[in-house]
């Protein structure tokens, strides 16, 4: 068996402490072996950086998807082309710098494949992610023994309906960007575990991880003022698959949204 864990959207700096606290602890005390982590609002709320990205893959991060504000940072766009851990949504064009799907080892040499793909509803459309998805499976043939698919969309019904179109095709899909989390965890009957969405790992004490009175501002007057990252109420949103890797079956699927403890560093 292997346990995965999927993250949902990190949020500036109290999502990665949030992070730092909680991926060592469920490694030790889950048994998690493998952690996929959305972290397309790692720095300051929209994007990423090198130095972040080292940052996470410190704190155990194995693969870093992003999504929408994937090439939010200029600075970063050299980073897609030389990292292979880290990917851009695979239904964006072909020349977009870097790639949408990784094969990495895991532990015991378990071969865990990533695949990650963005919605089209009110998601500024870009490829169809279902010809995509078979187009990445179709390449990672024979060469994995667990598939995880990170599908960042703005719509449910899309996550949702990947879930049934990709069921025994590969071992689970997490859904990320709408920063909360949902109570649908489970494994589909041919074997792949889903939950629409993992939910934002970050600031709670705010509107999907800003401060609440820039946004309230902007909403009841259409004033705009800048959204700077929340910080309170810090939690981690992310659902922990077992799953068969003789197989490729998910064999189990929860859903966690735990709380950083006050004071915790």
């Amino acid at each position: 068996m292997v346990r995965i864990l999927g993250v949902g959207d990190v949020v500036g700096r109290p999502g990665r402490k949030v992070l730092k606290y909680f991926l060592p602890k469920l490694k030790e005390e889950r048994g998690v072996d493998f952690v996929v982590v959305n972290a397309e609002n790692a720095a300051n709320g929209s994007g990423i950086t090198e130095k972040i990205f080292h940052e996470l893959r410190g704190y155990g991060a194995d693969v870093l998807t992003m999504g929408d504000h994937a090439y939010k940072r200029r600075e970063s766009l050299a980073l897609y082309d030389k990292e292979a851990r880290l990917l851009r949504p695979a239904n964006w064009p072909s020349g977009a710098p870097g790639k949408g799907t990784c094969i990495v080892e895991g532990p015991r040499g378990i071969r865990v494949g990533v695949i990650h793909l963005q919605g089209r509803v009110f998601m500024n459309a870009q490829g169809d992610f279902f010809e995509e998805s078979d187009r990445a499976l179709e390449a990672m043939r024979n060469k994995t023994d667990v598939v995880v698919v990170d599908m960042h969309a703005e719509a449910s019904s899309e996550k949702v309906a990947l879930s049934w179109y990709l069921d025994g095709r590969v071992s689970m899909i997490f859904g990320s960007h709408t920063h909360v989390p949902t109570a649908d965890a489970v494994v589909r009957p041919k074997g792949t575990a889903f939950i629409s969405d993992a939910g934002m790992t970050g600031p709670y004490d705010g509107v999907i991880g800003r401060v609440k009175e820039a946004v309230l501002k902007k909403m009841r007057l259409n004033v705009h003022e800048p959204f700077v990252v929340a910080e309170g109420d810090a939690r981690l949103g992310a659902v922990l698959v077992e799953i068969d890797d003789k197989t490729g079956k998910a064999v189990s699927c929860e859903g966690l949204w735990l709380e950083l403890p006050e004071g915790a560093a």
